[in-house]
Parts: structure tokens; sequence; C-alpha cells
């Protein structure tokens, strides 16, 4: 069972080195946008199957606070039965978690952003939105070097050049920032 969006990727592929053929998916959220955390998780499209009798992995890429771990395994304990439910992640930030999961490949002892590959994009964008907010009281007009420079100063990662374009793209694709003689310039 993979967590919707997070753990689509390591899900399917726990099913090929596993043998499984079954994977159901649940959309159980506590991040709003990348670093940006709601005020509670929340079960999206929630839907019933029945499942007594089975046995559920839920799968997901980090346990940060848990919180949408938690309401994933209950809703699916108490809505779909089955016999048994456990979890597997790829990193357990320890620290702040509320839940520790049953499989983890990395213990995680200070909270770090991960980047992978199936949400670099997203982060990306999202990154670069939130900082050209905060920036964007004393500067509107950007250009390229200007924003990777920024980026880097703000999160210390470099995410490559085809990267920043894809995301600058996307922010202007929902008139975020447009991009004329040379500069992105955020819309008021």
């Amino acid at each position: 069972m993979a967590i919707a969006r997070g753990g689509y990727v390591p899900a399917r592929l726990l099913c090929d080195f596993l043998g499984v053929e079954n994977l159901l998916s649940l959309q159980s959220q506590h991040w709003t946008e990348a670093a940006k955390v709601a005020e509670k998780a929340l079960i999206k499209f929630k839907y019933v199957v029945d499942l007594s009798g089975m046995k559920v992995l839920i799968v997901d890429d980090i346990v940060d606070t848990g919180e949408s771990l938690i309401l994933a395994r209950d809703f699916i304990k108490n809505e779909w039965r089955p016999e048994e439910v456990k979890i597997a992640t790829l990193q357990w930030i320890s620290p702040v978690a509320k839940l520790k999961p049953d499989y983890y490949l990395i213990e995680v002892k200070e909270w770090v952003w991960f980047q992978y590959p199936w949400t670099r994009l997203e982060d990306t964008t999202q990154f670069i939105k939130r900082m050209l907010s905060e920036e964007g009281v004393n500067k509107k007009e950007w250009t390229l070097d200007e924003i990777i420079s920024k980026f880097k100063e703000y999160y210390g990662i470099d995410v490559g050049l085809e990267y920043y374009k894809d995301a600058l793209e996307m922010l202007q694709s929902i008139n975020f920032l447009t991009f004329m003689n040379g500069k992105y310039i955020l819309k008021s």
C-alpha cells in the first residue's frame, strides 16, 4: 500500500523485489508544499476496500512528523480491516517522528529536507516560489544567475541548471513569474 504521492516509487519497487502483484494507494498528507507542514494530516479521496484476512505493508518515502502515516494506518485498520498492518519507509527522522516504522533504511537524527528523484522538480519549484515571495518585498526582478545564487544561499544545495529552468517555467505557467528582457519578474 503506497502513501500517495511520496510512497509510489518505493512501494512499486518493493512490489518488484518482493514479488507482490497487488498495490493500492491512499493519499494521506501532512505537507502542503515542500518543507511546509499543514495544520493537521488529512486523507483525500477516502474509499473502502475489504482486506480482511490480508496483510498490509504501508510504504512511504519518509517519516518526519509521522502524522500522515498514523492517520493512514488507523484508517486502513478501521475501514479496510486487514489482519495485519506494518509500515516501511526509506528514512525515519527519529527526534521529531511520533511513530517508528516497522522497517526503515536510515534513521535520521537531525531534521533535514530530503529530495528524492520523484519530488525534486516539485520541491525546487516550491522552494523558489517561497524564496522569491520572501525576497520579493525588496526585489521584483531576477536574472537566472541571481536566482541560482540566492537558492544556494537559502537552501545550501544546488539542484542543477535544468531543475532551476524547469521550475521557473512552471512558475511562469501559474502566473507567479513572467520572463522579459532576460529577467524573471514577480507578478503582484
